[in-house]
């Protein structure tokens, strides 16, 4: 998956975020920034969930993006 689709949606994708992870407050999502390492290491550390299942949550959130911009 493209890294920049989070990066270059940054600012858009912050409502999107909180809705999908409620426990994600505006300092951590200020903190990671677009960065989908920061990302997947907050959902974990927040939801106390596997890296695979963080990243898999991500994975998920990405191909709901990309194929919502090539409709």
């Amino acid at each position: 998956m493209n890294k920049d689709i989070l990066k270059g949606n940054w600012k858009e994708l912050t409502g999107t975020l909180k809705e999908t992870w409620g426990k994600l407050t505006d300092d951590h999502i200020a903190e990671i920034d677009g960065k989908r390492e920061k990302l997947v290491g907050k959902i974990q550390r927040e939801y106390g969930i596997s890296k695979d299942d963080a990243e898999a949550q991500v994975d998920a959130l990405e191909k709901k993006l990309k194929e919502k911009t090539s409709s």
